[in-house]
């Protein structure tokens, strides 16, 4: 059984797919996604496809790439966090690659959904792209790591080097992978995976984005994350089933809201 850990299958490429989507993810045994907030505007389309099938799951935040958008307060945050379908706050963190000047703006949002994060107990799902060094340094400041009473979380569709995944590993966090590791000229972060132990791997698509081989160039899926993890599993030389497991125990044991949820629905 696999676990999408991050995608936005609330993206119009994948909702109006909808029907399909779902009966691929049954047949690749993906039992579980987590769809992915990355503005307030959207979150609503978000919520309705957690609360429509039970094995989707949400999270609420803001991404960095998107100046021009709400601003989300800690107590919005929490508040809307308050749904029992919700099980991380995010996506957020540092994104310095597509956008230019002061981006105060940026870090000012990053702690403000590390704050959400502490006060509610649910982890966050941290996106950084040229900007590792700030994202290490306000994790630390803010309090995400669990040693200093945050909830921890993931650092999603990871691409950054061993010594950046070490450093989150210290605060509680785990590493996700997501398509681009399969990618031929993705050879860095292959050996950045084949380093990380398994007990703090995630898989995810990233959907619509980033399709893994033999995908690629195409629109993502839920379902593909199995080519994820066939991947790392060989690349560990462990069975599919046993990284299926032990990944799938990593999703649960992080977002244990979603356990929870899980296993009173049972």
């Amino acid at each position: 059984m696999f676990v999408d850990s991050h995608c936005h299958i609330n993206f119009p490429e994948l909702a109006q797919r909808m029907p399909e989507l779902l009966e691929n993810m049954r047949q690749k045994q993906v039992r579980h996604a987590l769809c992915v907030s990355v503005d307030l505007p959207t979150l609503p389309q978000v919520m309705a496809l957690a609360e429509q099938y039970p094995h989707i799951w949400a999270s609420v935040g803001v991404h960095p790439d998107y100046p021009d958008t709400e601003e989300p307060t800690e107590a919005l945050l929490l508040q809307l966090a308050n749904h029992p379908k919700v099980v991380a706050i995010g996506e957020t963190g540092l994104d310095y690659y597509r956008l230019e000047g002061d981006l105060e703006w940026q870090r000012a949002r990053f702690r403000t959904h590390i704050a959400a994060s502490r006060a509610c107990g649910k982890p966050l799902i941290i996106h950084t792209r040229a900007a590792a060094d700030d994202t290490l340094r306000i994790m630390r400041e803010a309090g995400a790591a669990v040693q200093d009473g945050g909830a921890g979380g993931v650092m999603h569709c990871f691409t950054e080097s061993l010594a950046v995944a070490e450093a989150a590993q210290e605060m509680g966090f785990y590493i996700s992978f997501s398509g681009i590791v399969t990618f031929k000229n993705a050879k860095a972060l292959q050996e950045v995976a084949a380093a990380v132990d398994v007990s703090r791997i995630l898989i995810e698509t990233d959907a619509p984005y980033l399709a893994p081989v033999p995908h690629r160039g195409k629109i993502n899926e839920p379902a593909y994350v199995s080519h994820v993890a066939q991947y790392l599993a060989d690349l560990k030389g462990m069975p599919l089933e046993e990284f299926a497991r032990r990944t799938t125990d990593n999703f649960f044991t992080l977002f244990a809201h979603a356990k929870e949820h899980a296993d009173a629905a049972r």
